[in-house]
């Protein structure tokens, strides 16, 4: 959620910070806007929507300056528009803040009797006027930015920028990420290292209630109580490159067809060649201890999570809590002793999904993190992590981290069902020989590519679509409907297809697509079964199956798309990416903004 650039640079730095910004595109936002500094005076443009919107400004109304601060604002206080776009100003200080400060409020109310005049409807706009209250006592610039930190409550990351400093940025962090990348006579801050990547690959991560002083050839950290601190410099293998859509249309389908090569090479670091069993790596803990695992996640994550729990009770015979990161902390649950709590998270960053975290860490839970940024700060706090390797997804709506995810905790299912001994050696060879099959099969259904854009284009003028599955399919179902929701705008709902007679049947007409998602498993007699009901009613079925289960469904499905056999084991990574392609192609048809769909983020990090 919104985006951070700042840049203590060495010539002008108005074209780098619009660069920054556009690759800080793919967490959301609604308005962007760039500050800097230029004969002792603060200049500002800002627009409303695409960054686009914000170059054309720049084209006729250029910037001057070799420091700066931009912002891609996603909007929580105030109506998205210039007005309420970062960064603010009150011509002496500029500031860009991701976040939410929970006491603006009280903080306005003393800001205004002391006289300070507000243009906005933001909460953000009250750290500029703290701070330019607090220098009016006396402090200078450092002491000032400090003293305003201390008084926030709430999320934030901040960029700070003075009119009469040329050479001074400085930046904060409570429950948002923020990042100081390390140049040559220049300084940088960032949201992620991705940010900065063709700036610099030297990145200092800033831990929780860090600020940070920059100037061209200094960087000093402090916490919150203003001691100075050391934090490590790090070399990250990011590069602008990396970003780049190639010769797709977007970087979803771009990052549907890495799909192959990422669970590849994240299944190469959990596969054990010699032997051909689950390679984990050196928990501080024992799997065979475990008496409990809590998974907790936010939106797909949190169905890569519900996957997981069939997975872990069939194989492993351990009870498994999912929750949503949102709800679990605030409804207080009771942990068994010695249990495993697992964070799922692309970002490692996602508020709802930390806030749980630390919760777990005091009930004396083990935790384990699955997220694609070692650096992030849940992989930071966790007790033992695995990595995803999905590499830098730009597409808000979640496609190549998600079967990352599925394929990490695939293969810690069989791990913890090896260390319980509720399978043998053989079958966790079996098991992870399918896993290690998955990304020739992902090959094999994205060649079917073109069959499903025919399929979407009777689904684009839908009002509404049902997902049914039975068993571990059924999160996909789930998955698919959340996908086709997000880019297409087109209402829908994923169901467990014994629910059907449960209420959705209702809904069912001739109007009505529903896609089942049907391998040829141990509840296929039952998923075939829903099919008739369906075509009693005359929906139309869309079946996602094997050639065995094609043969069984026959006429009963008006579209047909054959996923390659596999173990039923790795069936929910398999049939995930043709519930992507379909959604990706009806929005493309409905003319959305794929990559950046409506009124959402990439990266939540307030709750």
């Amino acid at each position: 959620m919104c985006g951070i650039i700042g840049v203590v640079g060495d010539s002008n730095v108005a074209l780098r910070l619009l660069d920054g910004l556009r690759r800080l595109e793919y967490r959301g936002y609604d308005s962007a806007g760039i500050a800097t500094v230029e004969s002792s005076a603060i200049h500002r443009r800002r627009a409303e929507g695409k960054i686009v919107n914000l170059e054309q400004r720049m084209e006729v109304e250029p910037l001057a300056g070799d420091i700066g601060i931009a912002h891609t604002r996603w909007a929580t206080h105030g109506a998205a528009n210039e007005t309420n776009a970062h960064p603010h100003s009150d011509g002496h200080v500029a500031i860009v803040h991701n976040g939410i400060i929970e006491n603006f409020q009280a903080l306005r109310a003393r800001l205004e009797e002391q006289g300070h005049k507000f243009e906005t409807e933001t909460d953000s706009e009250v750290i500029v006027h703290l701070i330019s209250s607090y220098r009016q006592t006396g402090l200078d610039h450092t002491a000032a930015a400090h003293a305003a930190i201390k008084d926030l409550q709430g999320a934030y990351a901040l960029a700070i920028l003075f009119a009469d400093q040329d050479n001074l940025l400085v930046g904060a962090r409570k429950g948002s990420p923020l990042a100081v990348g390390v140049g040559e006579g220049e300084m940088f801050l960032g949201s992620d290292a991705l940010a900065l990547a063709p700036l610099t690959q030297q990145i200092c991560y800033l831990e929780e209630g860090d600020w940070v002083v920059l100037t061209r050839d200094s960087m000093q950290v402090y916490n919150v109580d203003g001691a100075a601190q050391e934090r490590e410099v790090k070399q990250t293998a990011l590069t602008g490159a990396l970003v780049g859509k190639g010769n797709h249309r977007h970087f979803m389908i771009k990052e549907i067809y890495e799909q192959p090569q990422v669970i590849g090479d994240t299944l190469h670091v959990l596969l054990n060649a010699n032997t051909r069993t689950a390679a984990m790596p050196e928990f501080p803990f024992s799997l065979a201890d475990i008496p409990q695992v809590t998974i907790v996640a936010c939106g797909t994550s949190y169905l890569a999570g519900l996957v997981t729990k069939y997975w872990i009770e069939q194989l492993a015979r351990v009870p498994v809590d999912v929750d949503i990161g949102s709800e679990f902390r605030y409804r207080e649950p009771p942990l068994p002793k010695g249990g495993l709590a697992i964070f799922i998270s692309q970002s490692g960053e996602t508020a709802d999904t930390l806030a749980p975290l630390h919760y777990c860490k005091k009930q004396g839970q083990h935790i384990l993190s699955v997220v694609n940024v070692a650096e992030s700060e849940m992989a930071r706090v966790s007790d033992a992590v695995l990595l995803t390797k999905a590499g830098p997804e730009v597409g808000v709506a979640s496609t190549k981290a998600f079967t990352t995810q599925l394929s990490v905790l695939a293969a810690f299912a069989i791990a913890l069902a090896r260390a319980k001994g509720a399978i043998d050696l053989e079958r966790e060879q079996s098991l992870m020989m399918a896993l290690t099959e998955v990304p020739a099969k992902v090959s094999d259904v994205l060649d079917h590519e073109k069959a499903i854009e025919g399929i979407a284009a009777g689904l684009q003028d839908a009002k509404s679509v049902l997902y049914l599955a039975r068993g571990q399919n059924f999160p996909i179902a789930m998955e698919g409907a959340l996908k086709l929701k997000e880019i297409s705008y087109i209402h829908a709902e994923g169901y467990a297809a014994g629910e059907m007679k449960h209420g959705p049947i209702a809904l069912i007409d001739e109007h009505m697509p529903v896609i089942v998602i049907a391998p040829s498993d141990s509840v296929f007699d039952k998923t075939l079964s829903n099919i008739e009901q369906v075509v009693a009613r005359k929906g139309k079925v869309i079946a996602l199956t094997d050639k065995a289960g094609a043969a069984r469904i026959g006429s009963n499905a008006v579209e047909t798309v054959i996923v390659p056999d596999s173990d039923p084991f790795v069936a929910p990574i398999l049939y995930t990416i043709p519930v992507q392609l379909l959604a990706y192609h009806t929005a493309v048809l409905k003319g959305t903004d794929v990559d950046q769909p409506r009124n959402l983020a990439k990266s939540v990090t307030v709750e």
